[in-house]
């Protein structure tokens, strides 16, 4: 079974920033796009950003400008830089590799990591 092991949550202030990590396990990485998915307490899990084999990125529209994806193919690590944070983006981040409509391919999930904006 793949395994997804998400980090580097935590509690910031408004207007802070926080870089997660998710490692993923065997082949998964080399051969994936993956994405970052977040939720937020009563609200459905959302896709927030996406990236390519090939390095190519795709974000919410809530999140554009402020979130960068990035992937380190040595490491098989697929990271998320969080900036200009705001209450709204509480929620536990996981990751996964999102299929062309956004939905996760893998039907289990890391644990996740809880990602708290407030002052």
């Amino acid at each position: 079974q793949v395994q997804l092991v998400e980090s580097g949550g935590g509690l910031v202030q408004p207007g802070g920033s926080l870089r997660l990590s998710c490692a993923a396990s065997g082949s998964i990485f080399r051969n994936n796009g993956m994405g970052w998915y977040r939720q937020a307490p009563g609200k459905e899990r959302e896709l927030v950003a996406a990236i390519t084999v090939g390095g190519r990125t795709n974000y919410a529209d809530s999140v554009k400008g402020r979130f960068t994806i990035s992937r380190d193919g040595n490491k098989g690590t697929v990271y998320l830089q969080m900036s200009s944070l705001k209450p709204e983006d509480t929620a536990v981040y996981y990751c996964n590799i999102p299929t062309p409509k956004g939905t996760p391919l893998l039907p289990h999930w890391g644990q996740g990591t809880q990602v708290t904006v407030s002052s």
